[in-house]
């Protein structure tokens, strides 16, 4: 299986990493892409690392790649699915920033709307 997984933190890394514990597998390849924007250096940090995360949290998944990409974000991770042809997008519910609200985010609304394949919305546990 071929996951795909959008992160713009690492709370939200975390809270994917958590789903593939119980479901990625030595014979998986999972995709991880950070989506910032590209004017804006702490985002930018924040996302480079949410990435470190996932070397560590998935170090038993058969095939971990990440990438840091800019553009908007639903956008951008769905044609990453479709580059990728992945058999599953896994995001979180909203941003990872404390501060955001806990209703599902725009990113994981479009996703939802307009995905060609299976797509995972994670619960961000608050901190």
């Amino acid at each position: 299986m071929h996951y795909l997984a959008g992160t713009d933190s690492v709370h939200t890394t975390a809270a994917i990493c958590d789903y593939f514990d119980e479901r990625a597998t030595g014979d998986d390849t999972v995709t991880v892409i950070a989506v910032v924007p590209p004017d804006d250096p702490t985002a930018r940090r924040d996302g480079d690392e949410a990435l470190n995360v996932v070397s560590v949290r998935l170090a038993t998944v058969g095939d971990v790649a990440t990438e840091r990409r800019s553009g908007p974000p639903a956008d951008t991770l769905a044609e990453a699915a479709k580059e990728f042809d992945v058999d599953e997008i896994v995001i979180g519910a909203h941003g990872g920033d404390p501060d955001a609200t806990r209703e599902l985010g725009s990113t994981a609304r479009r996703l939802l709307e307009d995905a060609k394949r299976p797509v995972v919305v994670v619960p961000i546990p608050s901190l």
